[in-house]
């Protein structure tokens, strides 16, 4: 692993050294009768150096190569694999370097420095990410606060409700949710409880609404669905394929139905064009105007963790 440069000793000594002890004051001149004695003098402060904030680190859990980029350090995970290029990868736990076996580390090292400005942007990108992901973590407990259809729902443990049961006939507060989900629970239910039901009466809506928007679409856009079924995946919000076969993300009951349109919209639009050209977004736009807007949702806002 590459190292930084030694540290800066001088600097040091001048920031923790003991200051120069000064000389004791001369008492004031003596005043004429008469006349009002002179204020002392304040004593002048000592200067202070200012000290420069420390750089931040970016670092891959594999990480095995150290470099500065700038103000900052990161430690990236190097892979010799079978390639003819250099090939940079930023994602969740940081940045990876995969490399032909032929390629000197000094190149290596120059190509991640070319790159610099780039990979800062992107470390930084998944940092805030990481950080919108943890604060949507979800606490499941009475009173917790789950999305749903652009809303959201506060979770109350109702031991005579059967299942779940959405009330929305509360009158909301200013800044109180509207929306109350009652889980047929005792008060003293484990968490692992509360999220299975929570979980199973999400994908109950997520079932009947998106195959209701697969309707509605599929007849806008001229195509014939001919299976439609909720999947789990981590990195996709939606699939098609050439049979007629749809299948789409249950967490995009989270998102308000605008969202949600756009999905099946593109999804669909794909028995129509099997790829992402020009003539493909046209066919979205055909039925969901704004999609960009609503795909841009998709990208900003995080999926509360309901693990």
């Amino acid at each position: 692993m590459a190292r930084t440069g030694p540290a800066d000793h001088s600097l040091q000594m001048s920031l923790f050294d003991a200051q120069p002890s000064t000389p004791p004051p001369t008492p004031p001149p003596t005043q004429p009768r008469g006349r009002p004695p002179l204020a002392p003098r304040p004593a002048t402060s000592p200067v202070v150096q200012p000290v420069a904030a420390p750089s931040v680190q970016f670092r891959h859990p594999q990480a095995d190569r150290e470099i500065r980029l700038g103000e900052h350090v990161v430690a990236y995970a190097l892979k010799r694999v079978r390639r003819r290029s250099i090939g940079f990868i930023v994602g969740a736990e940081g940045l990876s370097v995969n490399a032909p076996r032929w390629v000197s580390l000094q190149n290596i090292e120059s190509a991640v420095q070319s790159k610099g400005a780039w990979i800062l942007r992107k470390l930084q990108e998944q940092r805030e990410r990481t950080a919108r992901l943890q604060s949507a973590r979800i606490e499941w407990r009475d009173g917790a606060v789950v999305p749903f259809l652009g809303e959201s729902v506060i979770l109350v443990l109702d031991p005579r409700a059967t299942g779940a049961v959405l009330n929305t006939d509360a009158q909301a507060l200013p800044g109180v949710p509207r929306l109350t989900l009652h889980v047929g629970l005792p008060h003293t239910a484990a968490p692992e409880q509360i999220r299975d039901a929570v979980h199973g009466w999400l994908q109950r809506q997520a079932q009947r609404i998106f195959g209701e928007r697969c309707t509605h679409f599929a007849h806008s856009l001229g195509v014939t669905m001919r299976r439609f079924s909720l999947s789990a995946a981590q990195t996709r919000w939606g699939s098609a394929s050439a049979d007629g076969s749809i299948r789409l993300n249950w967490r995009l009951v989270h998102f308000g139905l605008a969202v949600i349109d756009y999905v099946v919209a593109h999804e669909l639009a794909h028995l129509r064009e099997m790829n992402h050209s020009a003539a493909f977004w046209d066919v979205v736009r055909s039925v969901v105007p704004d999609y960009e807007k609503m795909r841009s949702t998709l990208k900003d806002v995080p999926v509360p963790v309901l693990g």
